[in-house]
């Protein structure tokens, strides 16, 4: 069986990115979205255990949410509190297409920029 997991890399000081809370959830075909997991990062910036596995891990497309914002408030970063972060809540959404492999979906963030990939 397939599963998903994600980490999180802080690019402005070269480390994991913890706390960060972690939403996952599925679209439907008509564009609803249903809450599948949600969870904070740990030390390493990983989920403790998988996003998604077991029966539930199933062809689909999903989405993926990152609260950033916060992240970056409670480290002091914040350039105008009177106003919006630039990032907020970071979505990424991705097709699976294989129910028996590892999906991996690393976020590196600034308070400025993401990237993502799929990962091993």
């Amino acid at each position: 069986m397939g599963y998903l997991t994600t980490h999180i890399l802080d690019t402005t000081k070269g480390v994991a990115a913890n706390a960060v809370q972690v939403r996952l959830y599925q679209r439907s075909d008509n564009d609803q979205r249903q809450l599948i997991h949600s969870t904070l990062t740990n030390d390493d910036g990983r989920c403790d255990k998988p996003l998604l596995e077991g029966e539930l891990f199933k062809t689909a497309v999903y989405e993926l949410e990152f609260d950033i914002d916060e992240y970056f408030a409670k480290q002091g970063i914040e350039i105008d509190p009177t106003q919006p972060s630039f990032l907020n809540t970071v979505i990424i959404r991705f097709g699976i297409s294989d129910e028996d492999a590892h999906y991996h979906i690393p976020l590196l963030v600034s308070p400025y920029s993401y990237s993502t990939y799929r990962g091993s």
